[in-house]
Parts: structure tokens; C-alpha cells; sequence
């Protein structure tokens, strides 16, 4: 398989598959990069009538059955209607609230039917907040312009003679060939948003919806319905896979932090929302008898009390992991910015959310340190020394931490592949350490952090031996 994205598809499509479909001052000049950068296109797309996916599958425009088009495939809907692959995940993301467990789940909430239920919609389909044309249909599911953003001021001029990516999205397309407005899009569902029907609360989850995880970079290719050819690198850039994933991260603790200290969502009842603690602090074998044995591990990242649920640190220690090498000047910040975080979680709400809404700065100045960084082939092979080596690897007591890190190993290691860095041959050769660190998480109720460790040091080894 080696590093290809057919490859990856392989190996993570039994982990994934259903979390994709269930779904989706110097600080203030750094701090407002991001949201001034995507401000614009963002607030053009929330403004623009969703049109419909019918008005995208002309056998012209994306409805042919064969990639026959000169720029691009032409056949994307066919792509994103596969019903088996993650290809099509978005367009199947409806079509799973008509089946048995969305109906439980709905029944549990007594929310009616899922089909019909705002709390669903929201991602399960298109919300097309800013209106829907006569060739809408929810339906359809997760279409076009869910992403692209509503086509109604550019779907005659992207097409157009001498039109341009630019002009396009000043007409209102969303910018998804930006990392961080990818990363903006994706979150929206893929964790949550503030707007209506875009928030997976704990209540949902212990209705039996699946959990929520996202990496922008593997997600994507999962999701890519496009080629990236010689045109689309003349009109977009050069995707860098690596820039990809490390300014997901980084947007993912913005937006993990920043929706907590939301106290619309940060709180139910007497209660922290749960949704943003980690799952397995709490769901945890435990024994009455005489055999029964603590089953909590120190984290050296978390300075929390023994028996406290710890906020889900996931995304923080791949940010930890990508600013030790792209961004160390801005690294011990962001580490001591995450432990302040953690510990004031053992306080009060008020000291959690003040030092979150640090902690969300830390995460953007981050995201734009990326942004400017050269990430290339050493930086590549860094990152991930970084992820496996002795100084945070003792932060992977929890499965989601651990999820995060293979997953993340292996996007590197196919980004060093795409790069021309390391042979197809030579990433297949090793294929067999990755999927001994996916086996290790293969259960979220049998993982075992010490073996996990030891599969995710094999791995980092074995490509280690590449360099």
C-alpha cells in the first residue's frame, strides 16, 4: 500500500469510516489572522442561496460517469455519490439518520424523527443557512455547496472563459484550497460550531452517536474527489501535507477551547459540558471486589488531580509535537499555556475559561507560525521523532491522544511519500509497524497504553531507518 492515499484508505477505513460520517499587539495581530483571513469569503458563502447539487452534475460540468474533463475530473459527483468508500461518506451522511441506530438515538432524545430533527441536520445534511434554491434537496446530504459555499453569485462564473480561482471566491466560493479555512469548514461538524445543529453535546453522544474525531490532512484525502495536477497547482498552489496537518491541529485546540469558553455550550446544568473532556478518563472498567485495582494513569501534561475527567488533549499534543519543530520559539508558550489550561480546569469555570481563551490564542498565533514555516523533508521526519519520542510519549494514556498520534505518524509518513522523499517501495516495506500501532487502538475498551507506546516507538523507528 505504501504511502499512497489508496493506502491509507485502506488501513484507517474500518477506524474512520463512521466517525466521517457522523459528523461535520503582536497577539492581536497574530490572534486575528485567521478569522480576518477567512472573514471575508466566509461571511460571502453564509450569504449566497444554496442552489443544489443538481445544479452541479451537468454531464458538462461534474456528472460524468469517466474523468474525461481537460481541467478537471469531471466526474466528482460520481465520486462523492460512492456508496461503499469514504469517498462518498457525505453524500450517505442523510441516508444513515433513516437507519436503526439514528432512530434509537432520536428515540432516546425525543426528538422525533432524526430524518426531520434540527439537532441532526445540521451536519448530517446541508444547513444552507443563507436560503435554498428550487433544486435543493436536504436529501442529498452533505453536497457541494456544504463545503463550497453557496454557488448562487459564482456557479455561472467559475466555469466561465478566463475565470479565475480568485474571482470565484470573491463571488463568494469558500477558500478550501486554504489550510485554515479547510480547517474552519471541516470543524464545523467534524466537531462543532456555534450555529444551529452543529454541536455533538454529550447528551447526543450517550444517545449512541459515535464519537467525534478529525484530522484534517487524512480526512481530506479520505474526502478528495479532485486530482492535483499540473492545473490545480497553477490555480491553487501546491497542496503541503504537512502544513495541513499541523494547522489542523492547531485549529482544532482554537476551536475545542473557544467553543468551552462559549457558556451557551461550555455547561450543562451544574455540570462542565462533558463533550469536551476525554471519554476513557470516565468510561473506565472498574471492580467492586477485592480485585479491583485503580485504574488511573499520571499524565504529565495534565496537572490535575488524581479521579478528575481531563479536558481531551488529542489535538493539544500534536500541536505540542508540530511547534517543538516548526515553531520553538513559540513552542514553550504554547506548552506552558496547556498546562495552565489544564490545571485551572481543578478550580473554577472562570479561571478554565480564561486560561482556555489564552490557550485558544496560542493555538492561532501557531496556526499562522505554520502557515509561513518550510516544512519539508527533515521537518517531516522531526515531527514525527517528535510525536513518538521520550517526551511525549508519556502524554499517551488515553486512547483519543493515542488515535491522534498513528494517525498522525502515518500522514507524515505519506506526506514524505508525496514529497519524492521516500519510495512507495520503501513506506510499503514498513506498512506493517503503522498497522501494528492501528491494531493497538483498534478497541477504544481493550487499549492498553504501555503497548500502545511500544507499537508507536516501532513504527517511529521504522521510519526513522528511511532518513
Amino acid at each position: 500500500m505504501g504511502g499512497s492515499v489508496s493506502g491509507r484508505r485502506s488501513c484507517v477505513h474500518g477506524l474512520l469510516c463512521v466517525l466521517l460520517i457522523a459528523g461535520a499587539a503582536l497577539i492581536l495581530a497574530i490572534g486575528n489572522w485567521g478569522s480576518a483571513a477567512l472573514a471575508e469569503s466566509a461571511s460571502a458563502s453564509s450569504h449566497d442561496m444554496h442552489v443544489g447539487v443538481a445544479s452541479c452534475a451537468g454531464s458538462t460540468c461534474h456528472g460524468r460517469s469517466e474523468p474525461t474533463g481537460k481541467v478537471v475530473r469531471q466526474d466528482e459527483l460520481l465520486r462523492w455519490q460512492d456508496p461503499a468508500s469514504p469517498t462518498g461518506a457525505h453524500s450517505r451522511a442523510y441516508t444513515v439518520l433513516s437507519g436503526a441506530r439514528a432512530r434509537d438515538i432520536a428515540a432516546r432524545l425525543n426528538i422525533g424523527p432524526a430524518t426531520d430533527a434540527p439537532m441532526c441536520l445540521g451536519c448530517h445534511s446541508d444547513p444552507a443557512y443563507a436560503g435554498k434554491g428550487p433544486q435543493f434537496h436536504t436529501s442529498d446530504g452533505v453536497g457541494c455547496e456544504a463545503c463550497h459555499g453557496g454557488a448562487q453569485s459564482w456557479l455561472s462564473s467559475h466555469y466561465a472563459v478566463g475565470g479565475t480561482h480568485a474571482a470565484n471566491v470573491a463571488r463568494g466560493m469558500y477558500p478550501l484550497d486554504r489550510p485554515r479555512a479547510r480547517a474552519e469548514k471541516c470543524l464545523d461538524c467534524h466537531f462543532g460550531s456555534d450555529r444551529s445543529g452543529q454541536f455533538v453535546s454529550h447528551r447526543i453522544m450517550a444517545a449512541g452517536h459515535p464519537r467525534v474525531s478529525f484530522e484534517l490532512d487524512l480526512f481530506s484525502a479520505l474526502q478528495q474527489h479532485h486530482l492535483e495536477d499540473a492545473d490545480y497547482v497553477s490555480r491553487k498552489g501546491r497542496t503541503n501535507n504537512v502544513k495541513l496537518w499541523a494547522i489542523g491541529q492547531a485549529v482544532a485546540v482554537n476551536r475545542a477551547t473557544t467553543l468551552f469558553a462559549d457558556p451557551k455550550l461550555g455547561q450543562e446544568g451544574v455540570f462542565p459540558e462533558i463533550t469536551f473532556f476525554d471519554c476513557q478518563t470516565c468510561h473506565r472498567q472498574f471492580v467492586d471486589g477485592p480485585k479491583g485495582k485503580a485504574n488511573w494513569v499520571a499524565n504529565p501534561g495534565r496537572p490535575i488531580p488524581s479521579g478528575m475527567p481531563a479536558f481531551n488533549d488529542e489535538n493539544m499534543i500534536m500541536l505540542s509535537a508540530a511547534a517543538r519543530v516548526a515553531a520553538p520559539v513559540l513552542s514553550a508558550k504554547f506548552e506552558a499555556d496547556s498546562r495552565d489550561f489544564h490545571a485551572a480546569l481543578a478550580k473554577d469555570r472562570a479561571s478554565a475559561v480564561k486560561a482556555g481563551k489564552k490557550l485558544a490564542s496560542s493555538a492561532d498565533q501557531l496556526a499562522y507560525a505554520f502557515a509561513r514555516a518550510d516544512l519539508g523533508r527533515n521537518a517531516t521526519f522531526d515531527m514525527i521523532e517528535s510525536i513518538a519520542g521520550p517526551t511525549l510519549a508519556p502524554r499517551f494514556t488515553d486512547y483519543e491522544g493515542s488515535v491522534q498520534a498513528v494517525m498522525a505518524v502515518d500522514t507524515l509518513l505519506n506526506a514524505l511519500v508525496r514529497g519524492g522523499y521516500v519510495s512507495d517501495k520503501s513506506a510499503a516495506a514498513i506498512r506493517g509497524s503503522i498497522d501494528r500501532a492501528y491494531k493497538a487502538v483498534g478497541d477504544s475498551n481493550n487499549y492498553r497504553p504501555a503497548d500502545f507506546r511500544a507499537a508507536l516507538s516501532q513504527a517511529a523507528s521504522s521510519i526513522r531507518a528511511l532518513k
